[in-house]
């Protein structure tokens, strides 16, 4: 039996991320999405083409001293989460993960759904920059193409 869309999601996360080897990285389950959810709402996006989701986008809207600390290797990625305060002005967002099935790559929707969340946030928050920790090329551009269509600048960790 073939697997699901959401189970071939979770599949290509951990493929890409490999979470479970490095505990410094944020390893999202459902108390992470409640959380997510709590920072802001478009924090998480999802596009589903009728059989299940075939892409994600996380977010993490944060404070850009946070952000600082986590580009200067002060923090880990799972800190700047867990530091992330609740209710607070985000001046920063970090573009945490932005994953597509193979068969719907190259559609635009990743970018659409980050662009959505992107204006959802800036609504309640005066966003300055965005960073990212990339894992893949394709992250790098995709990143990159964020960046320039916010007119934000983009801090990139190493």
């Amino acid at each position: 039996m073939p697997l699901s869309n959401f189970e071939r999601m979770i599949q290509l996360a951990e493929e890409i991320f490999e979470t479970k080897k490095d505990p410094n990285q944020l390893d999202v389950n459902e108390d992470v999405l409640e959380h997510l959810k709590k920072i802001h709402p478009s924090s998480i996006s999802e596009y589903d083409d009728g059989n299940g989701p075939v892409a994600w986008v996380l977010l993490i809207p944060t404070t850009l001293e946070l952000m600082h600390k986590f580009l200067d290797n002060k923090i880990s990625e799972k800190a700047l989460f867990e530091l992330t305060p609740l209710n607070a002005s985000y001046e920063a967002l970090y573009l945490c993960s932005a994953m597509v099935l193979e068969e719907h790559r190259r559609k635009g929707i990743a970018k659409k759904l980050t662009l959505n969340a992107i204006e959802q946030i800036r609504k309640d928050h005066s966003l300055k920059a965005l960073f990212v920790w990339s894992f893949t090329k394709e992250g790098d551009l995709g990143s990159e193409e964020i960046a320039r269509l916010t007119s934000l600048p983009l801090y990139k960790h190493t």
